[in-house]
């Protein structure tokens, strides 16, 4: 009766993987379709990459750009003569309204502009209000020490996905290993970095080779992260891995991760074919 039933239920299957594709058939198995998956435009700009990005990365990281103070920064507003006149209330937040709270001298707007910027307005403002023989010791310096508002977002299939705030030196690698690294359930081969973009701008997305970086050492794309980027890993399902296997066994991987290697050993370096070739 057991022997019966067998090609029923192939049969069975076999239709659900005609009609449904890959999520239906892994429903019918028990096995969870993936969560984080990647939708087809970012899937499109992953498969077109051929070769990485010249951007930074991490054996030859850049400075980044002139930090901007946001809301949630933190400021700090000195006289620079121990003996000034000027008294100022402690560190200073940056408010919800851009603004800071400098005390009889006033609340500033500081947001949206850079350290030196902000120092150089601060210093005409409290200029504008002390007697003219008291200006030079009443200079001041206005400096960072408080950076909130700057960070790196970590998504998908990571242990602890959430924003991070962003130190300045952070590689991809460093972003998935301060989420908690890759879960069972993430797609390694698959893993891109989203740049933010204007709603009218060109899309930035760049694949992410994490094997090669982990296995190989290969820096090519382990990007140095920038100000709002998305690190984004999408599941994979067991099912739909074991299929993606049988379906490209023996074809080199796409993208810019199927380049071939070159092992340096004794001072020479010798090329290695890609994969199934």
């Amino acid at each position: 009766m057991l022997a019966a039933r067998r090609p029923l239920t192939l049969a069975v299957l076999l239709a659900a993987t005609l009609s449904g594709g890959c999520n239906t058939i892994a429903s019918t198995l028990g096995f969870t379709p993936p969560v984080h998956k990647l939708i087809p435009p970012a899937e499109q700009f992953r498969t077109l990459a051929v070769d990485p990005v010249p951007l930074a990365k991490e054996l030859d990281k850049a400075p980044l750009p002139a930090y901007v103070v946001e809301p949630g920064d933190t400021l700090s507003v000195e006289p620079v003569d121990l003996d000034s006149p000027v008294r100022l209330p402690g560190n200073q937040p940056v408010l919800p309204d851009g603004t800071i709270d400098l005390g009889k001298y006033g609340r500033p707007v500081v947001a949206w502009k850079t350290v030196p910027q902000i120092e150089t307005e601060v210093r005409q403002l409290i200029a504008g209000q002390t007697p003219a023989k008291d200006r030079v010791a009443a200079t001041v310096t206005v400096r960072l020490i408080g950076r909130e508002s700057k960070v790196f977002y970590v998504l998908g299939e990571v242990n602890a996905p959430r924003a991070y705030p962003l130190a300045g030196r952070e590689t991809v690698l460093d972003g998935i290993l301060i989420a908690g690294g890759l879960t069972r359930q993430a797609d390694a081969k698959k893993l891109i970095v989203s740049r933010p973009s204007r709603p009218e701008g060109c899309r930035t997305v760049l694949p992410v080779c994490y094997n090669q970086i982990v296995q190989l050492g290969d820096t090519s794309t382990n990007y140095q992260l920038q100000p709002g980027d998305r690190v984004y890993v999408p599941s994979q399902s067991p099912l739909d891995d074991f299929l993606k296997k049988c379906r490209t066994r023996g074809q080199p991987e796409c993208g810019p991760c199927r380049g071939p290697q070159a092992p340096c050993a004794g001072g020479g370096c010798a090329a290695i074919p890609e994969a199934g070739k």
